[in-house]
């Protein structure tokens, strides 16, 4: 379950970037995680609940915003946006596609008082 080792590295990015702006507190956080990133959503939301705790981070709201996989045929430049994983142009139906979105988790904003 490598979703408790990414709430760590993320509460101490958090921390990090509270420390830097003279925050006492987070308020909330929100994340863009890509459907293909092989974060389980829920585990790390249960991750972040039990860790936050006792951290600048404690009582802080959390978004996750999931992103779709999203590619780019190199034969016909049409950029798909894709319900399932399929990694086909929608367009020319062609497999020489290359991934622009959804494969990553990123840390997006961080509201502090």
């Amino acid at each position: 379950m490598h979703e408790y080792s990414i709430v760590q590295a993320l509460l101490e990015q958090i921390e990090g970037i509270a420390e830097e702006n003279e925050a006492q507190k987070v308020t909330k956080l929100v994340v863009k995680i890509g459907v293909m990133s092989g974060i389980e959503t829920h585990l790390l939301e249960v991750a972040f609940n039990t860790f936050k705790e006792k951290t600048v981070a404690d009582g802080a709201e959390f978004v996750m915003n999931v992103q779709a996989l999203t590619i780019k045929c190199r034969n016909c430049q049409e950029v798909s946006e894709l319900d399932k994983i399929h990694y086909c142009c929608q367009k020319c139906e062609s497999t020489d596609v290359e991934v622009i979105d959804g494969e990553d988790m990123f840390l997006m904003s961080v509201e502090m008082e």
